[in-house]
C-alpha cells in the first residue's frame, strides 16, 4: 500500500493524538494537584478534609487568573465592526 493512499488518514491521527494529549494532561493534573484525590493510604484514612485554602488555590489556577477580566470574544474587533449599530 503506497504512502500516498494513507495521507487522508493523517488528520484523523492528529486529532485523536491531540485529544489523547489533552485528556492525559487533565488526568495528570487532577491526580497530581486536586485536593480531593488521595492516592496514598494515610491520606485516604484521613476522611473528610476541611482544608479550604488548598481547594481555593486549586480553583484559582494560573489560567483562570490570566483569563479573568478579559472579554470572552475570539475576534473582538470583528464582533465590534459587524455587531455595533452606527
Amino acid at each position: 500500500m503506497p504512502l500516498s493512499s494513507l495521507l487522508h488518514v493523517y488528520p484523523l491521527f492528529a486529532a485523536i493524538g491531540a485529544a489523547l494529549g489533552i485528556c492525559g494532561f487533565s488526568i495528570g493534573r487532577n491526580l497530581a494537584s486536586h485536593p480531593d484525590v488521595r492516592i496514598n493510604k494515610a491520606d485516604r484514612q484521613a476522611g473528610y478534609l476541611e482544608n479550604f485554602k488548598e481547594g481555593e488555590q486549586y480553583y484559582q489556577n494560573a489560567l483562570r487568573k490570566f483569563v479573568d477580566g478579559r472579554t470572552p470574544h475570539i475576534f473582538p474587533g470583528l464582533n465590534e465592526s459587524l455587531g455595533s449599530s452606527k
